[in-house]
């Protein structure tokens, strides 16, 4: 394919057209690449490095529900929903991944069985965020999502005493174990916005804020401003602590430093821009977390240990992405040679190493896939696409009004996407 260029030599890229061009393309071209994980019946099914689905692959839950999210932003910013993504996940979260008789979501799904029937935070919280984004897309069956998501969130996860989200319980409801996350309550901060964003209601505003504040003036500030991930409890750090090496992994995480930042930003926005240090401890995070992940121009180190040095150097798509977020959010807010510096390095790597240039989307490791690697396949939409939306427009907040005021993917929708589909 003939390739966009990156952008120019002088100002800053976010206004310059031609690196406005590549991102729209890359965004096109990804959401055009993920249309085919259209399944039969309904429901969807994972990509391998080439693009095709795989037959009787895993349906997990964070990446229905990033679906939802992905294709609703891209229906808002003027790109039709041509593969009915929205609508299929919807009905998959309404009729196949909910529990109909305990409550809350199953983690996954094969065949339209269920393969894993654990109730994890992580993934609830994503429900909320698709349930917000389809709202504000008018899909008819967002608000019943919202209400059951937003009970379920309430009763079972959400800690009142601490203001945080507990993590993870059998389908029945039963705990089993006493583990406690940051990245659990990071993306559940993350769907608290959208919810605000979507329904206007100042708790889901109160409990972002209180999450954030936590984890950044409280953590953050008192570990070098790296957040601890994992937690007992009695929400104390945890640093011996080492699971799952894709979702919880040991020691820091500067990807999640990243997310965080942009986060702050995100809510301190919506809260009307308060006085205090929000800008100032995004900044922190995110100059830490480049400083001391960056290895080499190679890519983002994936975990450091608890004083900033590489645990483990792999390198995956994902915290790249967050940075462009998190860097796209402060140049808005403060134009800063450094941080633009900083945004144009890692487009360049991305560009290089990730971005897959002859069928869309992104690899999930530099240079393409690789045998034995953590992730295989292609990697969800979710993480990509955001970093190309965010800045194609001026705000910090209101992403999804932004994109449907501005429409920097096409000038209009067209058609009515919400057709049931086959069942």
């Amino acid at each position: 394919m003939d390739r966009t260029t990156l952008g120019g030599e002088g100002g800053f890229w976010r206004d310059d057209a031609a690196h406005r061009a590549f991102l729209v393309q890359d965004a096109l071209r990804a959401l055009d690449a993920f249309d085919a994980c259209v399944g039969p019946g309904g429901g969807f099914l994972p990509l391998d490095d080439a693009g095709r689905p795989v037959e009787g692959g895993l349906q997990e839950l964070h990446v229905t529900t990033r679906l939802v999210h992905s294709f609703g932003l891209g229906h808002l910013a003027g790109r039709p929903d041509r593969a009915g993504i929205i609508d299929r996940g919807m009905d998959q979260l309404w009729r196949a991944h909910r529990d109909d008789r305990h409550g809350g979501y199953v983690w996954s799904l094969r065949d339209g069985q269920v393969a894993d029937d654990t109730k994890l935070a992580y993934g609830h919280v994503f429900v909320l965020l698709a349930a917000s984004t389809a709202k504000l897309v008018g899909h008819p069956d967002a608000d019943r999502l919202l209400a059951d998501i937003a009970q379920v969130l309430d009763d079972r996860f959400w800690d009142a005493e601490a203001g945080l989200f507990r993590d993870e319980f059998t389908r029945d409801w039963q705990p089993f174990s006493t583990y406690r996350g940051m990245n659990a309550n990071m993306h559940g901060v993350e769907a608290l916005l959208a919810a605000f964003e979507a329904t206007g209601e100042g708790e889901y505003l109160r409990r972002a804020q209180g999450i954030l504040d936590f984890f950044i003036a409280g953590q953050a500030a008192r570990n070098g401003w790296r957040i601890p991930e994992h937690y007992d409890a009695d929400w104390r750090p945890d640093p011996g602590y080492e699971g799952n090496p894709m979702f919880r992994p040991a020691g820091t995480t500067p990807g999640h430093s990243l997310e965080m930042a942009r986060l702050l930003l995100h809510c301190w926005d919506l809260a009307g821009r308060p006085q205090g240090d929000a800008p100032a401890q995004a900044q922190l995070l995110v100059e830490t977390a480049l400083r001391d992940a960056w290895l080499d121009g190679s890519g983002l180190a994936y975990t450091l240990d608890h004083d900033g040095r590489v645990a483990r150097p792999d390198r995956y798509w994902w915290p790249v992405t967050e940075g462009i977020g998190a860097l796209a959010a402060l140049i808005k807010l403060d134009a800063r040679p450094e941080d633009e510096a900083w945004y144009r390095r890692l487009w360049r790597f991305a560009d290089d190493r990730l971005i897959d240039h002859d069928r869309g989307g992104w690899f999930p490791e530099p240079g393409g896939p690789a045998p034995g690697a953590q992730f295989q396949g292609k990697p969800d939409i979710y993480h990509a696409l955001q970093a190309d939306l965010f800045p194609l427009v001026p705000d910090l907040s209101r992403l999804g009004d932004a994109l449907a005021r501005d429409k920097p993917l096409g000038s209009g929708l067209g058609g009515d996407i919400f057709v049931r589909p086959p069942i």
